[in-house]
C-alpha cells in the first residue's frame, strides 16, 4: 500500500553471502518494514532458500518495477533479476557469477534512482574476489557507484550511535594515504564535509580532524605532516566559514565525538575511523555514500562466507541501515 514513506531499493548483495539471509531478516521485523516502503533487488529462488535457511514466515512477491509493489508486511516486493543458476551456486565461496550478479543489482538500483523511482539504495554486502573473478573494474561499491554516476572521488561518512565520521582516503596503503594527507585536500574535503551535512539535515556542523602522528606530532616532535599540511588545511577551511577544529589526537577525538563535542569528525585514512566506529558499535556502524544523485546507505560488514547459508548471521546491521536510510530519505526528495 502506497504512502508518503520513502521509496528503498535493497540490494541482496553476493548471492553466495550473507546478504540475501540478513534482508530476509530485515524484511521479517514489523518495526523495520513500516520504516519505509522497502523493496528488495535480487533473485526470488535465492530469496526463498535464505527464508528457509533463517526459518522466516514470509512469502516472495515478484515485481519488475517499484510501481508494482505492494510494501505489505509478511511479504517481500522482488525485482526479480535471475542471474545465478542455483543448482550449481555454492554458498561461501567466490564465484565470478556471484560478483557479476552483485553488480548488475546495483546497476539496477542506479537505474531506478536516477529516473525517480526511489529515493535511496540500500546495500547488502558484495565481495572483491567476487567482483574481480566477474572482471567487474571496480573493487567495491563506492567506485561502482561513481562510475555509474559520474560522481568524482564520492565522501564516505560514518554513522555509528551519535557521531559521525569522515574519511579523506580510503583504500590506499598507509604509505600512499599519508602522501595524499595534503592542505589543498584537508581543506577540500572539509568544506565537503559541511556539505554533506547539511544535506543530511545538520544544521551544528563543528568537525573535528583527527591527528596523524601521536598527540597530533607535538608541533614536529613526531612528524612534520601535522605542521607542513594538516593544520593549513583546516585553517583555510575557517577562512572560508567552516566550523572546523585540529588536529585533534586520534586516541581522544573519537570518544570525543560521541560524547557530542564535535558533530563529526574526518579521518585520515581507512582504519583510524573504521577502527573507532567497529569498536564503538560493530554492528550499527552504518556507511553512507555521499556525493551521489541519491541517499545511499550500506552495512560495514562484509559478505562472512565462513556462515553463509546457515542462517547464523546476525541482521542487526541490516535493520540498522534501513533505520538510518529512512532517517535520511526526507532530505532526498528525488522522486
Amino acid at each position: 500500500m502506497r504512502d508518503n514513506k520513502a521509496i528503498i531499493a535493497t540490494t541482496m548483495g553476493d548471492p553466495a553471502g550473507i546478504g540475501p539471509e540478513i534482508v530476509v531478516k530485515a524484511m521479517a521485523n514489523r518495526e523495520i518494514q513500516a520504516l519505509g516502503n522497502i523493496f528488495v533487488i535480487g533473485q526470488s529462488d535465492i530469496l526463498e532458500k535464505a527464508i528457509e535457511v533463517t526459518q522466516s514466515d514470509l512469502r516472495i512477491r515478484q515485481i519488475d518495477h517499484p510501481n508494482e509493489a505492494q510494501f505489505e508486511y509478511g511479504q517481500i516486493d522482488v525485482l526479480n533479476l535471475k542471474s545465478v543458476d542455483m543448482s550449481s551456486m555454492r554458498y561461501g565461496e567466490v564465484q565470478a557469477s556471484c560478483g557479476q550478479a552483485a553488480y548488475e543489482y546495483i546497476k539496477k538500483a542506479v537505474e531506478l534512482a536516477n529516473e525517480g523511482h526511489i529515493n535511496v539504495i540500500a546495500t547488502a554486502p558484495i565481495n572483491k574476489e567476487s567482483l574481480k573473478a566477474a572482471e567487474v573494474p571496480h573493487i567495491g561499491h563506492t567506485e561502482i557507484l561513481a562510475e555509474m554516476t559520474g560522481t568524482n572521488d564520492p565522501l564516505t561518512m560514518f554513522e555509528v550511535h551519535s557521531s559521525r565520521i569522515f574519511f579523506l582516503t580510503r583504500h590506499l596503503s598507509l604509505k600512499d594515504a599519508i602522501a595524499q594527507m595534503t592542505a589543498d585536500r584537508v581543506h577540500d574535503y572539509l568544506l565537503r564535509c559541511d556539505q554533506a551535512l547539511q544535506q543530511l539535515g545538520v544544521y551544528s556542523r563543528k568537525i573535528a580532524v583527527a591527528g596523524l602522528n601521536p598527540h597530533s606530532g607535538e608541533n614536529g616532535l613526531f612528524g612534520m605532516e601535522e605542521v607542513n599540511e594538516i593544520t593549513p588545511g583546516i585553517e583555510r577551511a575557517r577562512e572560508d566559514g567552516i566550523t572546523a577544529v585540529g588536529p585533534v589526537p586520534a586516541d581522544s577525538v573519537f570518544h570525543q565525538a560521541l560524547q557530542g563535542k564535535y558533530d563529526a569528525v574526518l579521518s585520515l585514512y581507512h582504519d583510524q575511523g573504521h577502527i573507532a566506529a567497529k569498536m564503538t558499535d560493530f554492528e550499527r556502524t552504518i556507511s553512507i555514500t555521499n556525493g551521489l544523485p541519491f541517499l545511499r546507505t550500506s552495512v560495514d560488514h562484509g559478505t562472512a562466507f565462513d556462515i553463509a547459508g546457515t542462517g547464523e548471521a546476525s541482521a542487526v546491521s541490516m535493520e540498522e541501515c534501513l533505520k538510518v536510510s529512512a532517517k535520511y530519505a526526507r532530505y532526498f526528495t528525488n522522486i
